[in-house]
């Protein structure tokens, strides 16, 4: 068997470009969609339900990406027609968002935006994976991470900066500003044409070749006892059930309706597979996702924490900021409007940090290793978060980004790498489509139990889910320590 040879600067940079496009359409999502939720009518309570959609389609699309991209071999490749696929739907969708005349339609579109970008996305990081030999992969996904952070610059910030240039920052009455439309149009041509890039810049190893280096580890159905699947099962839907009911006939927090039921369909799809007599795209998923390697298991923890934080943050920064350090709920307002854009410009500036965090994290790596380097990181974020209650200046937030910045560029880089060597070639898509599952399970809690904890514990005052985010971001690093590398 061979070594996968190393690739130079430049084919790196071609291969991770197209991730530039893919978060500027992530960024506008995330510091604009809660805007124009609440100027459509939407409740602060109402918000974390209306995300919903992003976290439950990735859950739903990207294992599904992942076993067809790891059975793709066409002219274009293996991974690269799902990036042109979902570069073309994203585009449209970021046309549409904006223009959406009620509240349901921007829902619908927010489903269709983000099943559209992670479309895209997954098959991005199996594609590092395939291309990189193991000891490129963490300046591979530190690459992903630099793009992410500056295409996240360029779009967090441009409604501000379209209003600093005179474009209308403020509309009629449940009408989206021009500054919002706008960045939303430019968003779609940044996306497309970066995607672009990457798909005719590189090339792909057939899989032929792929399984013949000597990091190609065996691919392997794995095996579970049906018995035991379908008791596993069974615990879980009965736990989801009397949650169910518990919800219902007690009254709290409708939202949570949403984890009852996500354990419940858990179960039920265990049981399902349990009597299974043959192979095929869902059983393999649900067999892969029961047998899945150690490493992996480990890291499922970390992802947990880490992601229900980035939730806390990314529903919460609007309310938070405009309600405490700017004075104002009415979305018709001026002033709320310039909280919103300075939201905006924090979300632009941690990913600033975050791009030039992606710089040191390779560094960072060679004298730490992966998991010291991943429990710093994820610390100097939680502490980023929790200083949002001490700070009163919104121009001091700016500080408070550092750490986040850090904790970000960390989160897309150092669990990937430390996946990558622990997965098979072959399988390298549907276990990153799997891995999302713990990037999306603690999305779907966050939006289930947040708005319960805040309003029972908290006096709903949505400043303090940032403080739940950051405890949740140290907790993941303390959980990075558990964590075995590949070489140990």
């Amino acid at each position: 068997m061979t070594s996968k040879p190393n690739l130079n600067f430049w084919q790196i940079w071609n291969m991770c470009f197209g991730f530039l496009g893919i978060q500027f359409g992530f960024a506008l999502q995330n510091a604009n969609v809660s805007r124009i939720f609440q100027t459509l009518g939407a409740s602060v309570d109402d918000i974390p339900a209306l995300w919903i959609a992003a976290p439950l389609t990735g859950l739903i699309v990207q294992p599904i990406v992942g076993y067809f991209s790891d059975r793709t071999w066409n002219a274009l490749g293996r991974r690269r027609p799902y990036f042109l696929c979902g570069a073309i739907l994203a585009t449209l969708a970021l046309i549409a968002m904006p223009n959406s005349p009620l509240l349901w339609v921007a829902a619908g579109l927010l489903w269709m935006l983000d099943a559209s970008i992670n479309i895209s996305m997954e098959p991005f990081r199996a594609f590092v994976g395939d291309q990189l030999p193991p000891a490129q992969r963490a300046s591979g996904y530190s690459m992903q991470s630099f793009f992410i952070g500056v295409g996240s610059v360029v779009a967090s910030a441009l409604p501000y900066v379209l209003a600093y240039f005179g474009v209308a920052n403020t509309a009629s009455p449940r009408g989206i500003p021009a500054t919002v439309k706008y960045s939303f149009y430019v968003g779609g041509a940044v996306l497309f044409g970066a995607i672009a890039w990457t798909v005719f810049t590189t090339r792909e190893y057939p899989p032929a070749d792929l399984a013949g280096f000597n990091d190609a580890h065996p691919a392997t159905i794995p095996t579970q006892p049906p018995a035991r699947m379908r008791g596993a099962g069974l615990v879980w839907a009965l736990i989801g059930a009397f949650a169910l009911a518990a919800v219902y006939f007690s009254g709290v927090d409708k939202q949570l309706y949403l984890l009852a039921g996500g354990l419940l369909a858990y179960g039920l799809i265990q049981i399902a597979v349990s009597f299974s007599a043959t192979q095929n795209m869902f059983t393999e998923i649900v067999t892969d996702l029961n047998g899945m390697p150690a490493t992996m298991r480990q890291l499922a923890i970390v992802q947990f924490f880490s992601w229900f934080a980035l939730f806390a943050m990314w529903i919460y920064t609007t309310s938070a900021v405009t309600e405490v350090h700017f004075a104002a709920k009415d979305t018709a307002s001026a002033a709320y409007n310039d909280g919103a854009n300075w939201v905006g410009v924090l979300f632009a500036a941690y990913n600033a940090f975050a791009a030039l965090a992606a710089i040191a994290i390779p560094l960072m790596t060679r004298r730490f290793g992966l998991r010291i380097s991943h429990l710093i990181n994820l610390v100097l974020g939680g502490l980023g978060l929790i200083s949002f209650l001490a700070i009163r200046d919104p121009h001091w937030l700016l500080a408070s980004m550092v750490g986040v910045g850090f904790a970000w560029a960390s989160i897309l880089s150092l669990p990937y790498a430390l996946l990558s060597d622990s997965v098979p070639a072959a399988k390298m898509g549907v276990y990153m489509g799997i891995f999302n599952f713990f990037i999306v399970i603690p999305q779907l809690l966050a939006a289930s139990v947040l708005g319960f904890l805040l309003k029972t514990f908290f006096g709903n005052a949505p400043i303090n889910a940032l403080l739940i985010g950051g405890v949740s971001l140290i907790v993941a690093g303390l959980c990075t320590l558990r964590v075995k590398e590949v070489a140990e």
